[in-house]
């Protein structure tokens, strides 16, 4: 009997993230939830710009790369020209919540059907540790060396608030993997954002809290503790919006 296995819709190529940071963990949630859905072979993934910009290179589907913050425009394209694909973006908070905003939130707003993965590690990643949308009020990073101000350049985008409002949003939940129970959580929330897509509910995103020791100058287990302790008070975990909560509930 099978126990553990390496998902299918993953390839055999060795990730290039630094040790402890978790967009391993998140990449095999969602290959988990395309192999689970039976959709390896209709599956399309656009890849952004950012430490997960060779995400071509590790799911086993097809993958498009889009300009940096474009992701969701090129999957509406994707989508649009092909209804019958499942379409996914993988994003970073540099690239979805700073140059990809507007993007992100027509996407959302048009409901287009499609799932976005939207990985948040509270700073820029592959550039070198700079502040990014979501940086913590008073967190140091390369371009806030004393912490952010927020009097001098605002407060963190919180993504799933904001898209909240929008209209033409479907699903929206914020989930975390530093723990067994949240990593749980957060492979039911993908699985359902993709199944929603399947079953043509409109836009999905699942917001993933996330960690960098890299760039937050913590071991991989200290940055666990620093995201149990300064991002989940910041950025709450849980459903945010889902429209087809009042129908499973009858």
């Amino acid at each position: 009997m099978i126990v553990f296995q390496k998902p299918k819709s993953l390839t055999d190529v060795t990730l290039h993230y630094c040790p402890g940071c978790t967009h391993g963990i998140i990449h095999r949630l969602v290959a988990e939830a395309i192999d689970e859905l039976g959709i390896q072979g209709k599956t399309i993934g656009v890849a952004p710009v950012g430490c997960a910009v060779r995400a071509y290179d590790y799911f086993d589907v097809d993958m498009a790369q889009a300009a940096h913050g474009r992701a969701p425009a090129v999957a509406t394209g994707i989508k649009r020209a092909d209804p019958s694909k499942i379409v996914f973006t993988y994003q970073g908070d540099g690239d979805l919540a700073a140059i990809g905003t507007a993007e992100t939130v027509h996407s959302a707003a048009r409901r287009e059907n499609i799932t976005v993965i939207f990985v948040n590690n509270a700073i820029y990643g592959m550039t070198g540790g700079q502040m990014a949308p979501t940086t913590l009020p008073g967190q140091i990073t390369q371009t806030s060396p004393y912490g952010r101000d927020v009097a001098a350049v605002g407060y963190p985008m919180k993504v799933c608030e904001l898209l909240q409002n929008v209209d033409g949003a479907a699903y929206l939940e914020r989930v975390a993997v530093n723990n067994v129970k949240n990593v749980k959580a957060a492979k039911k929330a993908i699985l359902k954002a993709f199944k929603n897509q399947v079953d043509g509910v409109g836009f999905s995103l699942i917001e993933v809290v996330s960690t960098c020791p890299t760039n937050w100058g913590l071991s991989p287990v200290k940055a666990l503790g620093w995201l149990e302790e300064n991002m989940l008070p910041y950025y709450p975990l849980g459903v945010y919006k889902d429209i087809t909560a009042k129908e499973e509930s009858k």
